[in-house]
This record gives C-alpha cells, structure tokens and sequence, in this order.
C-alpha cells in the first residue's frame, strides 16, 4: 500500500485517521466537559462563575496556543524545511533539524494570520455558530486542547480548526441542541469537505507544473 504512485497511502490514511478521530473526540470532550461544569455549578452564583471562567479562558486559550504550535506549527516548517532541503539538494533528514530562524518565522507568521483573520472567524464561529457563554468557551479550549495533545502525543496529524470548531460544538449542544445553529455547522463542514480535496488538487497541479518547467 504504502509508495504507490509516489505517495504514502498509509500515511495518507494516518491523516485522514486522526482528522476524523480528532473531530469527534473534540465534540464528544466538549460535550462532556460542559455538561459536567453545568451539573457541578447548578447552585453557584452566576456572577461570580462568570468572572472565574472569564479568567480560566485565558488559560485555556494559552494552551490551545501551545497545541496549535504542535499540531499547525510543525507542518508549517516541515512545508518550508522541505523547500530550503529541495533548494540544496539535500533530503529533509540531511539538514540537522529546524533552524531557529524557521522556528521564528512560522510562529511570527502564525501570529499576524491569526490577528487579520481571526476576528471574523471568531464571530462566525464564537457568535453565529453557537452563542458561548465562559464556562462554555473554557469548557471548548481545554477539550480541543487535550484532544490535540493526545493527537501530539501518538503522532497524528489533526487540523487544530476542526478539533476546536468540533468542542464549540460539542459544548454548544451541552446546553441544548437548539443552542446551535446547525445550519451556520453545516456550511462550516461542507467548507472542510471541499477544501481537502481542492488543496489535494491544486498541489498536484503545482507540482506537475514545476516539474514541466524545471
């Protein structure tokens, strides 16, 4: 199975493994979570529930920072650490590891994509999707944050989007699925769909492209 036509199929499977298990465990995890802080907080003040998740969402948000670096973040620097060795005539395994500066970049890079697009990724996700409240949103961060650590740990590539989007989800349908807009999902998960396959394409087309040119 695996190097036929030039590519790793088993690999290949890997990925589409861990896309879906990753999906489901961040909505089942989001789920849980919420419906667990719901049970345990029933009888505490609101207010001050509010003011303390307000304080854990950031943690949590750090730490979905963290996995993203070690999810997003490698495949990033492993797409340019393949250009640098290709430009060399190296393999990837003769360069010693990423250069700081690599390292630096992509997380700089990162950071700026993240501060120009996030805003209205943020309010289609966080506002029109699922209108979260703290405990939900801390609920949905340390649920994708594990998810993607499990993910980490065993070797799987997962998209950090699709994990968090699933545990919004998940700690969206907690409280009830009518908290959802299933249709604003639904457009999301057909977003997912499509893009799998046309990125699959046009690097195909690319790479067949350069290899007519040079």
């Amino acid at each position: 199975m695996g190097g036929l036509g030039g590519v790793n199929w088993d690999e290949w499977v890997k990925v589409i493994y861990g896309l879906v298990l990753s999906t489901v465990l961040g909505f089942v995890a989001g789920w849980a979570v919420a419906a667990l802080i719901q049970v345990a907080c029933r009888n505490s003040d609101r207010r001050r529930l509010d003011v303390g998740f307000g304080r854990l969402q950031v943690i949590g948000s750090a730490f979905v920072a963290l996995m993203h670096g070690a999810q997003d973040g490698q495949k990033f620097m492993s797409t340019a650490m393949l250009a640098i060795a290709l430009s060399v005539g190296k393999s990837v395994g003769d360069m010693g590891g990423f250069p700081l500066w690599l390292e630096v970049l992509c997380a700089g890079v990162m950071a700026i994509g993240t501060g120009i697009g996030g805003r209205r990724i943020i309010k289609k996700v966080g506002m029109e999707m699922v209108q979260l409240e703290k405990y939900q949103g801390f609920a949905a961060s340390v649920s994708a944050s594990v998810s993607l650590l499990i993910a980490t740990l065993t070797g799987l590539p997962v998209s950090t989007t699709h994990t968090k989007t699933a545990a919004i989800l998940g700690a969206g349908a907690a409280k009830g699925m009518r908290s959802v807009s299933w249709g604003v999902a639904k457009e999301m998960v057909l977003t997912w769909v499509f893009t799998f396959p046309g990125c699959g394409i046009i690097g195909f087309c690319l790479a067949k492209l350069f290899l007519v040119l040079f």
